[in-house]
């Protein structure tokens, strides 16, 4: 919606109440008071006396661009209608406008979570046409295709570092921005330490305290009994406004509408900021607890399956009433930025995570896709992650006669250690169905059940180290008409597997690679702009299995190469994009000899069109189309030859639209039609899962109640309740499907005191 002017102009947001842990409220007050002594230290300017524009204050010769980076370059200012930014992180590269860069970018903004009631980054991304959300295998982790390709939430970025953010689930309270990077970006990000990244990347912005001060608090339900509340506080110190401090804490509780599904979710975030005229500083830190509790499983197709199931009734739940998984994490950031030179900028960075996770699962193998027919059992599992990730870099800009040159260097460093213990009792199953599940009293282990380490102990199992240095340069040309960036970086990727229970070295894996990167962008108007770009994808390559004569060698690196082609068009008041690309990727396959090799590869050619901005006076769109063809070459085998990729739809599409209501002040009325094509459950296209088209509806009013804003929202998901399955797959080589969410009505009240 667009903002209004008066006291309406502060828009409001979901908001939270949690009682934090007396750890983590000691470290947020020691925080808070740092850097007001550091606000306090500041040069010492007048206070400028604030114009007005109506109704609406402004500052006057000071303005405060809160960062949510510690960047002199701050946020990229939100597009008209609010929903995406004019830009976004393009890497090291660092912010840039969308129409100045080779890449296909969108942002989409703080407004857009509130508005949407967007409860984690999944939620987000449903209004993004070129991406698809999934699970990971064998637990409730979020994961993305993008372009086909899937990205874990593990391998999303915080402020451009990875691996900082909880593992399976990312709250919306965390972050201020969702930033989506199509494509391949080994040069501009790095390789994702999970393996993902080549199709794109995720990067979150923690939110910053705004130029005006900010007390909202958010009372909210949900279908299922769900409860929450939240609360969002920011303030600015100092006459100059130069030091900020922001904290967000939340609590989410009850049902999901999924019967007896359950989730719990605590939260904290805090995020400081200071700058001067030279330096600036920013750090965050930050706590989530999720827990969730009967939560229904993924369904994997057995081998003898020769159908897909129809879904189930989209509020039956056919989870075991013990299963459960919880995920525990601590993160924090610190940034720093400074000017050495009008034209030279040196930054450092540094994150680490702690993270805990416990489960007891037991997962839905099918063997009749007809009846629904099938076996579980049990499987326990815990794990501790040690996160600890860093960069520097230089930045600067230079002209060489009537050649503008604005270039980069940098160096960045990870680290993780994972300690996991595991007991699977394979052997020891148990009957049940997906339309009418057998529930069985927690089961004990069996003697023949598998081990690895302790439970209660979890040993070192992983580690994974990265380093990489990377060079750039942006020229610009004909007055800036011509952009053309050209890139290098070599990463070195070590990785470490520790035998269970003996904890031996069971693996090294050293290898390195020299990744490449050219884009070009030609702008023939300041409204039209025309790119090209040739950029890799990076990620370890695959381990031979037991049915291998080399069994246990990791394959090298996995280089995915892409070409891409765009046009951008800004109206003004809309922007309009399309991508042509073509990325090809190493695929593992057995031989004739049975040797396990790369030699493989999946090609993914498509075209994504999208649409942002306000069409109307009142109205804005969202969203967009994506045509996909993503196909297995190379495999070694006459049945898969040719044949689509697991769970990749042809076509796919996202559009939302938000109308302010002529004549109601206040009211806005939104709707969202989302639309997956068929795909494929098995590599050799066999088993077809159906397409689905799902309608999301939404009301909002704001008004003001003694002065003070407040903000009512009311939204319908899946409003006609469509059964179907909703995604196909998330892990290599994996059909497994996941059940479509119900109808499910959630309201939220916020107010801004």
């Amino acid at each position: 919606m667009r903002k209004p002017t008066g006291p309406l102009a502060v828009h409001s947001s979901t908001a939270a109440i949690f009682k934090a842990s007396a750890p983590l409220r000691h470290t947020a007050v020691a925080g808070a008071a740092a850097l007001l002594c550091l606000a306090a230290q500041a040069q010492q300017q007048p206070e400028p006396a604030p114009t007005h524009d109506g109704d609406t204050p402004s500052l006057g010769a000071v303005t405060v661009r809160a960062s949510a980076d510690a960047s002199a370059q701050g946020l990229s200012p939100a597009y008209a209608g609010g929903q995406v930014a004019r830009g976004a992180r393009a890497g090291i590269l660092g912010t840039q406008d969308a129409m100045n860069t080779p890449f296909s970018t969108t942002a989409y903004t703080q407004e857009l979570i509130q508005d949407k009631q967007a409860r984690s980054v999944g939620d987000v991304l449903q209004n993004d046409p070129g991406v698809r959300v999934a699970r990971g295998f064998g637990n409730f982790q979020e994961s993305y295709f993008i372009r086909g390709f899937i990205v874990g939430s593990d391998d999303s970025a915080y402020n451009g570092l990875y691996g900082l953010l909880p593992r399976q689930y990312i709250a919306s309270e965390l972050f201020e921005r969702v930033e989506v990077l199509r494509g391949a970006s080994a040069f501009l990000n790095g390789a994702a330490p999970g393996g993902g990244g080549l199709g794109g990347t995720l990067n979150l912005l923690p939110k910053r305290a705004p130029n005006e001060p900010l007390t909202r608090v958010d009372l909210n339900a949900a279908s299922g009994s769900q409860w929450g509340a939240a609360v969002d506080v920011a303030r600015r110190f100092g006459p100059d406004q130069s030091a900020g401090v922001r904290l967000n804490l939340a609590r989410r509780q009850g049902g999901t509408g999924i019967d007896q599904e359950k989730v719990d979710l605590g939260l904290a975030a805090l995020g400081l900021d200071w700058h001067s005229a030279r330096a600036r500083l920013s750090a965050d830190l930050g706590w989530q607890d999720h827990r969730l509790k009967q939560t229904r499983t993924n369904v994997t197709l057995g081998a003898g399956v020769a159908q897909v199931p129809h879904a189930p009734d989209t509020r039956a739940n056919f989870a075991q009433t013990w299963t459960f998984s919880n995920e525990r994490d601590v993160f924090g950031t610190l940034r720093g930025e400074y000017d050495l030179s009008d034209q030279v900028t040196a930054w450092a960075a540094w994150g680490m995570r702690r993270g805990n996770e416990a489960n007891a699962l037991a997962n839905l193998t099918l063997n009749n896709g007809a009846s629904g027919a099938g076996r579980a059992y049990r499987f326990d599992n815990t794990r501790q992650d040690r996160v600890s990730t860093g960069e520097i870099g230089l930045r600067g800009k230079r002209r060489t006669g009537a050649v503008g040159h604005e270039w980069v260097a940098s160096a960045s460093s990870f680290s993780l250690e994972v300690d996991n213990a595991y007991v699977m009792d394979w052997r020891n199953t148990f009957a049940t169905n997906l339309y009418a599940p057998a529930f069985v009293a927690l089961p004990g282990f069996s003697a023949g059940a598998l081990r690895g380490n302790d439970l209660q102990r979890p040993a070192l199992n992983r580690g994974t180290h990265m380093s990489s240095i990377a060079l750039g340069n942006t020229l610009s040309l004909a007055g800036d008409a011509v952009r053309l960036t050209l890139g290098l970086r070599h990463q070195r990727l070590q990785l470490k597997n520790y035998a269970y229970n003996t904890g031996a070295l069971a693996s090294n894996y050293d290898k390195s690679r020299l990744s490449p990167a050219l884009g070009v962008v030609v702008k023939p108007t300041k409204q039209l702009s025309l790119y090209a770009n040739y950029i890799e994808g990076l990620s370890q390559g695959e381990t031979a299995p037991a049915t291998a004569v080399n069994v246990g060698e990791m394959l090298a690196p996995y280089v995915a190469k892409q070409t891409e082609v765009g046009v951008k068009y800004d109206l003004g008041r809309m922007g309009l994009g399309l991508a042509l690309f073509s990325t090809e990727k190493p695929r593992s396959l057995l031989d004739a000899d049975k040797h396990f090799t790369g030699g493989g590869r999946d090609r993914h050619r498509g075209a994504e069109f999208t649409v942002y901005g306000e069409a109307a006076r009142g109205l804005r769109l969202l969203g967009g189309m994506t045509w996909l063809q993503a196909t297995q070459q190379r495999t070694g085998v006459a049945a898969t030859e040719g044949r689509r990729v697991i769970g990749v739809p042809r076509f796919q599409a996202s559009l939302g639209a938000d109308w302010d209501i002529p004549g109601v002040r206040g009211l806005t009325l939104d709707g969202r039609v989302t639309h997956t094509g068929a795909s494929f459950a098995n590599a050799s296209n066999t088993l077809r899962v159906p397409g689905w088209t799902r309608l999301d509806a939404g009301v909002r009013y704001l008004t003001e109640v003694n002065g003070q804003l407040l903000t009512l929202r009311l939204r319908v998901n899946n409003l006609a309740n469509r059964r179907y399955w909703a995604s196909v797959g998330g892990h290599p080589g994996s059909g497994y499907l996941v059940a479509a969410a119900p109808r499910s009505i959630s309201f939220s009240a916020s107010i801004d005191f």
